[in-house]
């Protein structure tokens, strides 16, 4: 990373760089201040600048499209003279972590801007959720960010055989992705990760209960964040975070903490999944069609390796069900998209009704 010069010396510890410094040169000959976003809230956000941290109004930066909106993670020009403090623009991103929103109207929502490393924070408390972990993953790949898949709460899994068992089926399902297993109570793995994200802005992500909260306090070395205690009946927390802040680490980086996570939909995200699932996709490429569904189609290597027992059936089912979703996601928003995809269900339909016609001669 390069670093900055002394007039911006304290938002190094923030992530300012030069290639940032020479980005936002044409804003400060204009006489704005820059600073990085702490945190959002209804049209106002906090912002740590060189001369300490302000709140300012977003009105100027509030477009309609929900991902062009200011959040967490960004880096922001703002005009101190005004009353209040206003946010003129902010910096093209780098990186961006997008969802889709929960809403039947398919709209794109941006948790955070600027990560270098996304956790995916686990709880080994419960059954593991494999098919969750590869929907996160394939956010994170497309982010932009480096993926990191933390199993929390390893102090509650006392058995060192049934452990390796479990992180064992987690590296499966997240190939070239590190896994770390920690303890936050016991301090177990926490320096390991303290080392990882010390190199820049971390973004902390998972469902309500995965032990965020615990995790953010070990890695800032105070109670910062609320935390409450697992229920006994299920093994879950409550949901302490509720807004994303961003909070300085004293061992160097940025940590983003985020809410829970209940829905965690697909957003443009076919390069994410193709990541995830990598070994399915160089299978693809083996196949003897390029266009192959890897459904019946002969020379098909995908189904020969789920044949020879080489790739999971749960793990071809969870990649088709993520193209599937992510290409229904795109067509609400691409009507030539939309139009292939009648067209193929369309093909698929004939072949299936000839194949049942050819079954129903063959028994007459």
């Amino acid at each position: 990373m390069n670093i900055a010069s002394s007039s911006s010396l304290p938002l190094t510890g923030y992530g300012w760089d030069t290639d940032w410094e020479a980005t936002f040169a044409p804003y400060a000959e204009q006489g704005l201040v820059v600073g990085r976003v702490v945190r959002v809230d209804r049209g106002l956000c906090d912002i740590v600048t060189a001369e300490g941290t302000l709140r300012a109004d977003t009105a100027l930066v509030t477009p309609r499209d929900p991902l062009k909106v200011i959040c967490t993670g960004d880096w922001a020009a703002v005009d101190t003279v005004a009353d209040p403090p206003l946010v003129r623009a902010y910096l093209p991103r780098r990186t961006a972590f997008v969802r889709n929103t929960s809403s039947k109207r398919s709209e794109g929502q941006i948790l955070a801007a600027n990560v270098d490393h996304a956790i995916i924070a686990v709880p080994l408390t419960g059954d593991l959720d494999l098919g969750r972990i590869e929907r996160f993953l394939a956010l994170a790949w497309e982010s932009g960010a480096q993926p990191l898949v933390v199993l929390t709460k390893a102090d509650l899994v006392p058995d060192p055989v049934v452990l390796s068992y479990l992180v064992q089926d987690v590296e499966t399902t997240a190939p070239g992705v590190q896994v770390l297993t920690v303890s936050a109570a016991e301090g177990e793995g926490i320096e390991i990760l303290q080392a990882i994200v010390a190199g820049g802005t971390s973004v902390l992500l998972g469902q309500s209960g995965a032990g965020k909260s615990t995790l953010a306090n070990a890695l800032l070395g105070a109670e910062v964040m609320e935390v409450q205690a697992i229920r006994d009946v299920d093994g879950k927390g409550r949901h302490t975070t509720t807004t994303r802040n961003l909070l300085a680490l004293p061992g160097g980086g940025v940590l983003i903490d985020t809410p829970g996570l209940r829905g965690v939909g697909l957003w443009d995200a076919e390069t994410g999944v193709g990541q995830v699932f990598s070994e399915i996709e160089e299978l693809a490429g083996q196949c003897r069609f390029h266009d192959c569904a890897h459904e019946a189609e002969p020379g098909c290597a995908v189904l020969a390796a789920l044949e020879d027992g080489s790739l999971s059936e749960r793990r071809l089912e969870s990649y088709r069900k993520l193209i599937r979703e992510n290409q229904r996601i795109l067509a609400k928003t691409d009507a030539r998209l939309r139009a292939e995809i009648r067209r193929d269900w369309k093909i698929k339909g004939a072949i299936g009704r000839e194949a049942m016609e050819a079954k129903r001669n063959g028994f007459r």
